[in-house]
């Protein structure tokens, strides 16, 4: 199968794109290495990817429409997983214009693209952050606008644009909802990635708020979840994909205790646009995909620890 990954130079993406090409797709990457972390960082991606097998990589912006066209045309891929955006929902609050253009402008022309080219099946990455402050666990027709932060608005309204371009074009769209994903190589402005290379520095850890939770979800489960997606689904769908069990910031904490036992945490008040808590309903995951998380947190923390602790240079 011919596969393009938009955003395959990230976290989730260059872990897809390496699970994909090791089960022998013709995988094609579109990604602009954007700043919005290290450059660098998103270059030892690439090379991870090389290390499983041959890609084909194109270094562009996605909100040049035009060149955004003639490069889907030229690939004619079979399904596009569209995974790239800009995340962060702090950042969303002080630079909410450019989440407009990066996450809803940008997706419609992927859109626009995948249907002049006649892909068959699009696979949108949208969030858990659609549910705002819901009260978990959260089922796919509990999302109705009302998010918190520039960045779930972005995401949400995206969804709607998702909806037209299948409407006028007729291909498969599938929207995969993720939950808070972690694993090897994760994003590092996110929590657990952020807390390991402050311990590992043994410098003290910033505890936002009080009471959360998150559903924190290992990235191989997030993986498979897409796959299955690409190879069971042949309908249009809105899926979570999340562990199903929400993990509270004090578990997480006495997780990673275990392995830095002289863990300094600093406690502050709550952030604007945060969610209080994450739990996502993987009923409807299970029944049409087969899907069931196979790494429990304390497995995903090991593995992830592990990984930091080898590659404390990249961090």
């Amino acid at each position: 199968m011919k596969v393009l990954i938009t955003g395959g130079a990230g976290f989730i993406g260059s872990h897809l794109a390496r699970f994909l090409i090791e089960k022998n797709d013709e995988v094609y990457i579109i990604d602009s290495l954007h700043s919005y972390y290290s450059k660098e960082r998103k270059r030892e991606h690439i090379k991870e990817i090389k290390n499983a097998g041959f890609f084909y990589f194109f270094e562009m912006d996605l909100l040049d429409r035009e060149k955004t066209i003639s490069t889907i045309k030229e690939v004619e891929p079979d399904t596009i997983i569209h995974l790239a955006a800009l995340p962060g929902v702090s950042y969303s609050i002080s630079q909410p214009q450019k989440y407009v253009d990066y996450d809803i402008k940008a997706t419609i022309n992927v859109l626009e693209a995948a249907g002049q080219a006649g892909v068959q099946k699009v696979i949108f990455a949208s969030s858990s952050s659609v549910y705002g402050n819901s009260e978990g666990p959260c089922k796919e027709v509990m999302a109705t606008g009302k998010v918190i932060s520039p960045y779930s608005a972005s995401k949400y309204a995206a969804e709607s644009f998702c909806h037209v371009y299948e409407h006028l074009y007729g291909f498969k769209m599938i929207i995969l909802r993720f939950f808070t994903v972690y694993g090897p190589w994760g994003r590092p402005d996110m929590a657990i990635a952020g807390f390991i290379k402050k311990l590992l520095n043994s410098e003290e850890v910033t505890v936002f708020g009080e009471g959360s939770a998150r559903d924190y979800t290992y990235i191989d489960d997030i993986v498979n979840g897409i796959n299955l997606s690409i190879e069971k689904l042949h309908s249009s769908e809105i899926i979570n994909l999340g562990s199903g069990n929400p993990i509270t910031m004090e578990a997480l904490l006495d997780e990673l205790k275990a392995y830095f036992p002289d863990m300094k945490v600093k406690r502050e008040g709550s952030r604007k646009g945060d969610v209080e808590k994450t739990w996502a309903d993987i009923g409807k995951a299970g029944r049409l995909l087969g899907y069931k998380p196979a790494v429990s947190f304390s497995e995903g923390i090991s593995e992830t620890v592990k990984w930091a602790k080898k590659n404390e240079s990249i961090l």
